[in-house]
């Protein structure tokens, strides 16, 4: 029976043969390699040989870091395991991959340089000090992680901020420290990475290189486990401008006009960074439009606008918004928000009438929103949501959200703005999210009970939802029985409470919450200004950082003094200079999309679309679901799920409700929108009513002018131009059939990017 072999043993063994070969090269032993130097401290697993790994990308997702390995050699992502990692190394391929005798025949060697052949290819030259370092570490032994030995705990960045001139380069340096005090410069050392390449790159030893166009960027910087980061504004001009002036607010909430105020000095200190002058303010006519359709996902009337424009006093637009905010339409429109990010929906039932639960629910958020309830409140009902789901609606989150994988990702991502998805698995690729953070927050839920119900496609429905007394989720990994913990949070104080949930409503709503309040206000930001100030919106992540610090600081401590009241966090987002900003390109903010230098246009949601084109058509859609489903003028805001059938609303992109992630959403141009344009029997069938406007217009004696003035505010929001007028009234004189000639003028107007878009 052979005898198993010991790597180490094998080591000692070759070494004694080699020193009897003639020519060998390890004759004797190298003095310059020696591990015997007291010149530095030795070479250690943990701190020097897995970041190099991680450098290289040999731990990576596309390398040996995926789940199956590369070429049979696996080793864990990233380095979060180190223990893994060295057994791999060490034990397996019989030893061959690190050899103590002839450090430079170790595969870890041969194959990075590329001696042997190797699917990654070279990875490091023979000369490097990264070579010397792992050469180094074999020929002391290899010794891996040790008792006690200093873990690394963070690592900064210097500078951490900075205004870089274009065409310019700045060094960062990067200090990892340790758990015993100690701290060492790991530059040379760390893997870096910007999110905006087009604006900076940064080489592999930390040196940031801008280009001709200004901008922000970031760069993740990386050793070990622990990930810095460095923000850099590129100005786009050379000097900065004059001093910018700082609008006040003109209204009577000084709570309002105070957080306004902090708003606008913040933004005009980033345009200053910039080198960016802001936009004109936008006129009358483009603001009532904008945020009426921002706060209500309606237009505004012609009699509204012109109510608007003739308006004197100082305050109206504080004025529009306060009145905007009671209409009903404000409860639909943002209970159509907040129904897709709680997955509240109907797919796979019948589409001859509606899932049972989900008109409850819809109602019961809209309801909620009409009442200005406090958000903390609004949130903690629903976690903690017990009872039959046909009498109290907020249990209806629990028929979409019902296994551990849903718990855990809709509410990070929905109420907490983080992305948890990739620490199911393993430790989060760039964020600090372990495995035990992901399954200490599905213990949260472990206790939630389900009975009753009954079949209804996808899963049940009608259940009741309640506390069981008992009930654990453990650790895939290691069996460990997960206590219920917030990710990265402390311990929650569970004896006052009988329900898990609980603990975790209350921590959340905490007004020192590092993640409630910032999600929701850079939320709302993201919904008045097309992009978030942490963009996607629900990504918060070291390696993803805020374009405005400050500013979304500013907006979360406000938000949580105010009570959490919604309203309120509207009303200092929309009375913001920057809200108020004309859409209109300049010279100096032509290229800014982070800035919000200018109103960034974007196209209207889907169900805002639809309905826009009903009101100035003014005929409502037929939405299918059999006689007496909906009232006959029913909106698509006012739609209870997304199980309503319209190939409009799904060409035009409207959420599966799948997931709590907004990005479900979809305003990307397709052809088969065009295509809708032209030949949807629905807008014909709008256009051709006979008691429609269109009608309404050939049976009027008005003068084609007086005619054409309306119909520009009533589909733009606002009066014609001279030539506009002209063409149109040209247009309208020169077609015989009258009918037919308002009809093209309005389908013309519905379809250009003015009506289509919010700017």
């Amino acid at each position: 029976m052979p005898v198993r072999s010991h790597p180490l043993l094998t080591a000692l063994l070759t070494t004694a043969l080699l020193t009897l070969i003639p020519g060998s090269q390890v004759a004797a032993a190298d003095p310059e390699s020696s591990s015997s130097s007291t010149d530095e401290p030795p070479v250690s697993f943990l701190s020097d040989v897995v970041p190099i790994l991680t450098r290289y990308g040999c731990n990576s997702g596309g390398c040996h870091g995926k789940a199956t390995g590369q070429n049979g050699f696996r080793l864990s992502l990233l380095g979060f395991e180190p223990a893994f990692d060295y057994v791999a190394l060490l034990r397996e391929s019989r030893g061959r991959r690190v050899f103590p005798g002839a450090p430079d025949r170790s595969l870890l060697l041969a194959k990075a340089t590329g001696r042997v052949p190797h699917g990654g290819g070279s990875r490091i030259s023979a000369d490097s000090e990264d070579y010397r370092v792992l050469k180094q570490w074999i020929l002391a032994g290899a010794p891996g992680p040790q008792p006690g030995e200093p873990t690394l705990e963070r690592v900064t960045v210097s500078p951490d901020s900075r205004v870089v001139a274009r065409n310019s380069t700045i060094n960062l340096k990067v200090t990892a420290h340790f758990s015993n005090g100690r701290s060492r410069d790991v530059t040379r050392r760390a893997l870096y990475e910007t999110n905006l390449p087009t604006v900076a790159e940064v080489s592999d030893v930390g040196q940031v290189k801008t280009f001709d166009r200004g901008g922000l960027f970031a760069v993740m910087v990386r050793f070990g486990g622990s990930v810095g980061t460095f923000r850099g504004t590129v100005p786009f001009s050379g000097s900065p401008p004059g001093q910018l002036t700082v609008e006040v607010p003109k209204t009577n909430d000084e709570f309002v006009r105070e957080t306004s105020q902090q708003v606008n000095r913040l933004l005009a200190k980033q345009w200053q960074n910039l080198g960016v002058v802001p936009s004109a303010p936008a006129d009358d006519y483009e603001f009532i439009r904008r945020v009426t359709l921002d706060v209500c996902g309606v237009l505004p009337t012609v009699d509204e606008v012109q109510r608007y424009v003739a308006d004197k006093r100082p305050d109206k637009r504080a004025r529009l918004i306060d009145d905007l905010l009671e209409r009903p339409e404000h409860a639909s429109y943002f209970a159509l928000k907040w129904a897709a990010i709680l997955q509240n929906r109907g797919r796979g039932y019948s589409t001859s009438k509606q899932r049972a639960g989900t008109a409850l629910f819809t109602a019961w958020i809209r309801d909620s929103i009409a009442a200005n309830k406090p958000y903390d409140q609004f949130v903690t009902e629903i976690l903690t949501a017990t009872g039959s789901q046909n009498e109290v609606p907020p249990t209806l989150w629990y028929r979409s959200v019902r296994t551990t994988q849903d718990y855990v990702e809709s509410v990070a991502q929905a109420f907490l703005g983080i992305r948890i998805q990739c620490a199911q698995c393993h430790r989060h690729p760039a964020e600090r999210w372990t495995q035990a953070d992901y399954y200490s927050l599905a213990a949260v839920f472990a206790r939630v009970g389900r009975k009753g119900g009954f079949a209804d496609a996808e899963v049940p429905t009608s259940e009741i939802i309640f506390v069981k007394n008992s009930g654990t989720v453990t650790h895939p990994r290691t069996g460990e029985v997960m206590t219920p913990r917030p990710p990265g949070g402390p311990d929650l104080d569970l004896e006052p409470y009988a329900d898990p949930r609980r603990a975790f409503a209350r921590w959340m709503t905490d007004a020192d919450n590092p993640f409630f309040a910032r999600t929701m206000a850079n939320r709302l930001w993201g919904h008045f200004f097309q992009r978030g100030i942490i963009h996607p919106i629900d990504d918060a992540r070291s390696t993803n950082p805020p374009s405005h610090p400050e500013l979304l600081d500013t907006l979360a401590r406000d938000f949580a003094r105010s009570g959490y009241n919604v309203r309120h966090l509207i009303r200092v987002i929309t009375n913001s200079q920057a809200y108020g900003l004309s859409s209109l390109l300049s010279e100096s903010n032509r290229d800014d999309l982070q800035s919000f230098a200018r109103f960034y246009p974007r196209r209207l949601p889907a169900e805002v679309l639809l309905d826009g084109i009903s009101q100035v058509l003014e005929v409502p859609t037929q939405f299918p679901g059999g006689p007496g489903t909906f009232p006959p003028d029913m909106r698509a805001i006012d739609l209870p799920d997304e199980n309503v059938v319209s190939n409009f609303l799904d060409v035009f992109g409207r959420p599966a409700r799948t997931s709590a992630c907004e990005c479900e959403r979809s305003d990307e141009p397709a052809l088969a929108q065009a295509l809708e344009l032209v030949n949807s029997d629905e807008i014909q069938r709008k256009l051709t009513a006979t008691n429609g406007y269109v009608a309404e217009l050939v049976a009027s004696s008005d003068a084609h002018a007086s005619n054409v003035d309306r119909i520009f505010l009533r589909v733009l929001a606002r009066p014609p131009s001279s030539k506009e007028r002209s063409v149109a009234i040209e247009f309208l004189n020169a077609e015989p059939d009258r009918g037919e000639a308002y009809r093209s003028l309005i389908w013309s107007l519905l379809a250009t990017h003015e009506f289509m878009f919010n700017h």
